[in-house]
C-alpha cells in the first residue's frame, strides 16, 4: 500500500501545469469588485446574577437567525501578491432571537414557559481586514483573514420610546467587532471568483438596560454573526 501511495503521490505531484487564467492579476496593486452572501445572526448572552430569583428565569437562550448582505470590494497589494488589505463596505440585514425560560406557574406541568423575543437589524459594516493568500496552484488559491468591523445599526431602536405594554430589547446603534475568516479563489480568464467564510463578534456588550420586563433578566449581550460570500473580482 505504501508502494501505491507513493507512486499515486509521484504522479499527482508530476502532473503538467494547466494554463493559468488571468496571469496578469497579481500584477495590479489593486482591485474592486462585489459581494453576495448569506449570514447567520445571533447573541452571545449573558442573563443577570439575579435572574433566577428576582424574574425566575430558569434559563436565557439565544437562536442564530439568517440574513443577508451585499456589499463592493476593494483589495490592496501590500508589496507582495500574498498579503492584501481588503475593505468592503457592506449593507447587512440581520435577526436574533432571545428566548426567556421561567418556572411555569401550574404545577401539574414540568416544561417551563418559553418567551421569544426578536430583534432585527439594519446595518451599514465597515470590516477592514489582512489577507494572507497563498500562491496560486494553476487556478486556484486559498487564503486568511484577520481583521475589524464597524457596524452602524440603521434599524437600532437605541432612542426609541419603550413600550411598556410590548416591551423590546433595545441595542446600541454603534459596535465594534473583531473578524477572522478564510477562502478560497478560483480565477477565471477575466475575473477571480471566491468562496469566504467569516465569523464576527462585538468587542464589547451592545445591550441598553432599560428596566422592562424583557430587558431585566439580561446582564450583557455581544452581537455574533457567521457570514457566507461569494466574491467577484476584475
Amino acid at each position: 500500500m505504501a508502494v501505491v501511495g507513493i507512486l499515486f503521490s509521484t504522479t499527482l505531484f508530476a502532473q503538467p501545469e494547466k494554463t493559468k487564467n488571468y496571469r496578469r492579476f497579481d500584477e495590479h496593486w489593486i482591485h474592486f469588485g462585489f459581494m453576495l452572501g448569506a449570514n447567520m445572526a445571533n447573541f452571545k448572552a449573558i442573563p443577570a446574577m439575579n435572574a433566577y430569583s428576582s424574574y425566575g428565569i430558569t434559563s436565557l437562550e439565544t437562536k442564530r437567525q439568517p440574513g443577508g448582505q451585499v456589499g463592493i470590494v476593494t483589495t490592496l497589494k501590500l508589496g507582495h501578491p500574498v498579503v492584501r488589505l481588503r475593505f468592503i463596505p457592506t449593507l447587512s440585514f440581520q435577526e436574533r432571537a432571545i428566548q426567556y425560560y421561567s418556572i411555569n406557574p401550574d404545577p401539574t406541568k414540568t416544561s417551563d414557559l418559553m418567551q421569544e423575543e426578536r430583534v432585527n437589524s439594519t446595518n451599514l459594516d465597515f470590516p477592514l481586514m489582512l489577507q494572507f493568500r497563498t500562491l496560486r496552484i494553476n487556478n486556484f488559491a486559498a487564503y486568511v483573514l484577520i481583521g475589524g468591523q464597524y457596524s452602524y445599526d440603521l434599524q437600532s431602536q437605541e432612542k426609541a420610546s419603550q413600550n411598556f405594554i410590548d416591551p423590546f430589547v433595545k441595542i446600541k446603534a454603534h459596535d465594534f467587532q473583531g473578524q477572522v475568516g478564510g477562502g478560497l479563489e478560483w480565477f477565471a480568464p477575466f475575473f477571480k471568483f471566491g468562496f469566504e467564510v467569516k465569523l464576527s463578534q462585538s468587542f464589547r456588550s451592545s445591550f441598553i438596560q432599560d428596566n422592562t420586563p424583557v430587558s431585566l433578566p439580561i446582564d450583557r449581550l455581544y452581537n455574533k454573526v457567521l457570514w457566507f460570500s461569494l466574491i467577484f473580482e476584475g
